[in-house]
């Protein structure tokens, strides 16, 4: 069965970190990866950076071919990236074990990255691969999807996953109730049946997904 971890690492311990070196609140974020000519070609998105700062920085790595602007739109900045992955770095190894990256975030000090494993057994040689390395590596969540196709949050979309986190943080569902059903509606500039519809089919895909799950599927 598949398995799926998040976890963080110190931005000079991953590839990408060393490569994509950016200062203070700088954020990257890994928008896709992929595989042109037999090697990862990852697309990028940087927000609140310096742009010549970053691209020089970024082509001046002596393992980065090409850095290529895709798009620019209300200060973000969208780009291709073409490096040579050394056959023994942490993003070429998931691959090697048919890992999927499955999202990545950086800062200046740390990444934090989901993957997506075939098994447990690929996820094992994934840690040994790591700690032989010395990586400091730091698990947040493993979890097994309970359906292949239910993708890396059981379903639900990302703008059902944002209201559902946001009502149980702001305290909707809890006695006495915190925040208001109108509140919520504000929040995300929405109608009060909207955001009612929108947590009740949030709420149904994560339990058709989950609890409601055949033994015999997993």
């Amino acid at each position: 069965m598949a398995v799926i971890v998040d976890l963080t690492l110190p931005a000079d311990s991953f590839e990408l970190g060393q490569i994509l070196r950016i200062e203070g609140t700088t954020e990257i974020t890994v928008e896709t990866m992929v595989p042109l000519g037999g090697r990862p070609t990852p697309f990028i998105k940087i927000q609140n950076g310096t742009r010549e700062e970053f691209e020089r920085t970024v082509r001046n790595h002596p393992s980065v071919d090409g850095l290529q602007l895709v798009n620019s739109h209300d200060g973000e900045l969208l780009y291709s990236l073409d490096w040579q992955s050394s056959d023994f770095s942490l993003l070429q190894t998931v691959l090697d074990l048919e890992g999927v990256l499955l999202s990545a975030t950086g800062t200046a000090d740390t990444w934090s990255l989901e993957l997506r494993f075939p098994t447990h057994e690929t996820l094992s040689k994934f840690q040994e691969y790591y700690l032989e390395a010395n990586i400091p590596v730091s698990i947040k969540h493993i979890y097994n999807p309970t359906k292949p196709d239910a993708g890396p949050w059981f379903g639900v979309t990302p703008v059902q996953r944002e209201t559902l986190a946001y009502a149980v943080e702001s305290g909707y569902y809890s006695l006495p109730r915190a925040t208001s059903t109108e509140e919520l509606a504000e929040r995300f500039d929405i109608s009060d049946q909207a955001v009612t519809e929108r947590l009740r089919r949030g709420i149904s895909t994560l339990v058709a997904n989950t609890l409601l799950v055949d033994p015999e599927d997993e």
